[in-house]
């Protein structure tokens, strides 16, 4: 049975819209009634899993989408959860106090103290330090395709730009714009919860903050942090900002042949969170 067929199955008489057709297949049913519903279909049982045990682990907390139905059909695993809107913040225009809302909807799943532990141990201090020291190891032998000076990465180092981390908490770990979605009743809900583990809570915030300064503006990160509410300085992201642009400029590296000066807006900003 091919994904098409599969997702026919379980539509049963539904108008079906496909939302995403990259490694895992999304879909939208809509019922004549006006309710709607996503089905997913994952690429493999293992990304399947790690999002429901993460849904699961997060059940009643404001944002996160429900399990209504899973199952696995020739091969293909599957999950139904509510719909958490047809629009997100990236593609939204730009609304502050919704943005404020994204923060707020982050630091409640941070304090809901769930036991979510899909990625192996989870994600803490020591590890975050070693993964950032690994990270721009590992960069140097592309610096000069990225056309990162050397005096960038050698600051990057420095252990006054080492990331600081508090205790692991419920993490979403992807938390950027385009995650997201809001309803017609203004209701916001945070998708794709496959990477979801435990770890510190700059790492999410840190995230979500570059991510929204970049797509949205440096206003639009200060919605999202006021919205949250932290109890630290946003200098302490700096280092972690630093950390995630590393991270993306490595990925890029490692995927794409050829020059990568089309990444100088990664290094920017890496080299505006170490100065």
């Amino acid at each position: 049975m091919s994904q098409r067929e599969i997702i026919q199955s379980i539509a049963a008489g539904a108008t079906i819209k496909e939302l995403s057709f990259q490694s895992n297949h999304v879909y939208r049913l809509l019922r004549e009634s006006g309710d709607s519903t996503i089905v997913k279909i994952y690429a493999t049982a293992s990304r399947e899993r790690r999002e429901r045990h993460a849904l699961e682990a997060l059940l009643g907390v404001d944002g996160v989408p429900q399990i209504l139905e899973r199952g696995a059909t020739d091969g293909y695993s599957w999950i139904r959860m509510t719909d958490g809107g047809a629009w997100n913040l990236a593609a939204l225009p730009r609304n502050l106090d919704t943005i404020a809302k994204a923060g707020l909807l982050l630091r409640g799943i941070h304090d809901s103290k769930a036991e979510i532990t899909n990625l192996e141990g989870g994600i803490d201090g020591e590890y975050v330090v070693a993964h950032y020291k690994s990270t721009l190891d590992r960069l140097e032998r592309y610096r000069r395709r990225l056309e990162l000076p050397a005096a960038i990465l050698e600051a990057a180092k420095s252990s006054s730009n080492q990331p600081h981390s508090t205790a692991p908490v419920p993490s979403h770990t992807r938390p950027k714009p385009e995650k997201f979605v809001l309803a017609e009743d203004g209701s916001m809900t945070l998708i794709g919860w496959e990477w979801a583990t435990l770890a510190p809570p700059e790492w999410d915030l840190s995230l979500a903050t570059w991510r929204f300064s970049r797509t949205l503006g440096p206003d639009a990160a200060q919605a999202l942090w006021d919205g949250y509410g932290a109890r630290f300085s946003q200098e302490r992201l700096k280092p972690w900002i630093a950390y995630h642009a590393s991270m993306a400029m490595l990925d890029a590296a490692e995927q794409r042949d050829g020059r990568l000066g089309d990444l100088n807006y990664i290094i920017t900003d890496l080299s505006s969170a170490i100065a």
